[in-house]
């Protein structure tokens, strides 16, 4: 795949870059070890300092990043904007409390007494560089969500970007440069994915974490397995969206609108399979539906569009056959289901709703990465537990009721990374993010995600 900033909303190639040779990779290895020799020992007030000099810089840049965003993977441009607001706070959030989260841990000297120490100590140490494999969909947030915490607790990161947006990649090089990190602390690696084993077997790379597919998962936790190093997997998602008759429909239906199409329904925590009771199908069904048809498609540089193109035309063919497999083995489509008429340029998708959905439909197994929910109706609570995790995927859920009991049984029962109850699923710098199954392991965010490329110490004072 070439490295380049292909427009979706057109289809125009606007600007290519040549990939990284050898050589430079092996410049780039050198500095990043340097840099965290470096960068180890210096103190949490210098490290807060320089992220919240890097947050403010992002502040400043916001429009001009939300733009080439934009351009690069076709979110709407308040979505980008709105994006590039998020990684600042989270930077902020990280310099304020990473030396809390990585504070030493002193157990009980009369717990430890008896293997003869005197005390004890558990101390958080940074592993190293960590190789950072990120994808295209949300090309700020996936990346400073591992850098912030990466970089506060003394690692040096190394980012391998999708191909189809290097000028965010270059960008948050430029970024934390400006901001007053020393060289090498954080570096954007132009390369293709082809490029990505060799690295990760240098023994110079300590661990990786990868947000993607699932194939690209497998290959890099097999590289790392192979070589003994640690990694954090966040993979793909096929999300429930559980109504039950105690729901507030209106804020149900709202909501449901657009946890399908944000990001033009490219995210992987985006709600997909929407499983509703049968007391109150029919009314979801036709409010849902009327919300998604009523959906503006369109430039997404413009701030009256909802729902922007697809990033690539092979993710718009993907989409496609997910949809006409499920239509020609017997759905319906409530609306969409098509290319819209007056966009003959770019990968746009109409806003699209499936009923009559069965488990012999791709799409009942399969992620579909775009603007296409699917609608399912269930005579109770077993059913929709059931229909809720015959997926592979477990990142996130969520569930519509105001009754206790029954929230407790989703949240003991739904097989996923985070049960959202009455809500949008959503990341938070204070709460941890990951999945189960084949959404991967590992957790980002939070005190978890900072100390998942640490390295935990066991200190012994006899």
């Amino acid at each position: 795949m070439a490295i380049a900033t292909v427009n979706p909303a057109t289809g125009e190639t606007l600007k290519t870059f040549d990939a990284l040779n050898p050589g430079e990779i092996e410049d780039r290895l050198v500095l990043a070890e340097r840099a965290f020799q470096a960068h180890r020992t210096t103190s949490y007030a210098d490290r807060a300092r320089l992220l919240h000099e890097a947050a403010d810089l992002l502040d400043a840049d916001r429009d001009a990043i939300a733009r080439t965003m934009t351009t690069e993977m076709g979110k709407p441009l308040a979505a980008a904007r709105a994006e590039a607001a998020k990684c600042a706070k989270t930077m902020r959030w990280y310099a304020d409390h990473a030396e809390e989260l990585l504070a030493d841990e002193h157990p009980d000297p009369a717990d430890v007494r008896d293997s003869g120490a005197q005390r004890a100590v558990v101390r958080y140490r940074p592993l190293g560089v960590v190789l950072a494999v990120m994808p295209w969909n949300f090309p700020l947030w996936q990346v400073v969500r591992f850098a912030a915490p990466t970089l506060m607790a003394g690692n040096t990161g190394l980012l391998k970007h999708a191909s189809n947006v290097p000028q965010t990649a270059l960008y948050l090089e430029d970024l934390f440069l400006r901001a007053g990190f020393p060289e090498g602390c954080f570096q954007t690696l132009l390369i293709g994915s082809g490029a990505v084993e060799d690295i990760l077997r240098d023994p110079r790379i300590a661990a990786a974490t990868l947000t993607g597919s699932e194939p690209a998962g497998r290959a890099v936790a097999s590289v790392a397995g192979d070589e003994i190093k640690k990694t954090v997997l966040e993979l793909g998602g096929s999300d429930p969206f559980v109504v039950l008759p105690s729901a507030d429909l209106d804020a149900a239906v709202r909501t449901a609108v657009t946890a399908r199409v944000q990001n033009n329904g490219q995210s992987c925590i985006a709600a997909k399979r929407f499983i509703v009771h049968t007391d109150v199908y029919d009314a979801f069904a036709e409010r849902f539906t009327e919300a998604m048809a009523a959906l503006t498609v369109g430039d997404p540089m413009d701030e009256g569009t909802d729902v922007g193109p697809l990033s690539s035309e092979q993710g718009r063919s993907d989409l496609e056959e997910l949809v006409d497999d499920a239509v020609h083995r017997g759905a319906r489509a409530r609306c969409g289901g098509r290319r819209p008429a007056d966009r003959t340029a770019g990968w746009f998708y109409e806003p699209t709703v499936l009923d009559g959905i069965t488990p012999d439909m791709r799409i009942h197994h399969e992620e579909a990465f775009g603007p296409v929910a699917t609608l399912y109706r269930v005579a109770d609570l077993d059913e929709a537990v059931q229909i809720a995790n015959d997926t592979p995927f477990g990142l996130s859920s969520n569930a519509w009721t105001r009754d206790a009991a029954e929230q407790e049984r989703l949240a003991r029962d739904l097989q996923a990374g985070g049960v959202f109850f009455n809500g949008m699923t959503a990341s938070h710098p204070g709460l941890p993010f990951g999945g189960a199954k084949r959404s991967g392991y590992g957790r980002e965010l939070s005190g978890h995600g900072i100390r998942e490329f640490c390295n935990l110490t066991t200190l012994w004072y006899g």
